[in-house]
């Protein structure tokens, strides 16, 4: 076969292969979208704990009361912005949504346990300490850097592919938000 036939069946294989890729679904976004779900529907349901005493939880006054125990005043809107941070942080997680912004919610969120309750007790969690935000912390600016796939609602969207302006996004605004919640 001469040279320009085996080179046009390469190229018209390799593009064959790119489009049969942007067309399917890869393992990749089904792991993500499993991780994606998981972690963002857990965190919702924690925020739901907070909010409105759903799934074993101790609703909003307790939860105010728990807040205010620990320096936050008033404990009550503390508590609503940390359990909505948590209920909304993880919905647009799961389902992809404003992806940047909801990692930057579960990073504040956690910044705020790590320093209110957590790091006096260490790193692992056996000992009440930091291990658990800090991984919850890491996967949501994971998300944020790998983007949230393509089974998710930002795709088609500019900030649907992830990167590392959207990964300094969500630790930056989560850091921010942090930063003016533990100064009140």
């Amino acid at each position: 076969m001469p040279r320009h036939h085996t080179e046009q069946a390469t190229t018209a294989t390799s593009a064959a292969g790119t489009r049969a890729r942007h067309e399917g679904v890869s393992a990749a976004d089904g792991g993500l979208l499993l991780l994606r779900l998981v972690f963002g529907l857990l965190l919702a349901g924690h925020g739901a704990q907070k909010l409105f005493g759903l799934f074993g939880g101790q609703g909003l006054t307790m939860t105010g009361k728990g807040f205010a125990s620990l320096g936050y005043r008033p404990g009550r809107l503390f508590a609503a912005i940390g359990g909505l941070s948590e209920l909304l942080g993880g919905l647009g997680l799961a389902l992809g949504l404003l992806t940047p912004l909801a990692a930057a919610a579960v990073v504040g969120v956690m910044i705020n346990a790590m320093v209110s309750v957590t790091a006096a007790h260490g790193l692992w969690a056996d000992s009440g300490g930091m291990e658990y935000n800090i991984c919850i912390a890491a996967v949501a600016v994971a998300v944020a850097a790998i983007g949230p796939g393509r089974l998710a609602l930002d795709h088609y969207l500019p900030w649907g592919r992830g990167g590392w302006p959207h990964a300094a996004l969500a630790l930056g605004l989560g850091g921010l938000g942090a930063a003016l919640t533990l100064a009140l």
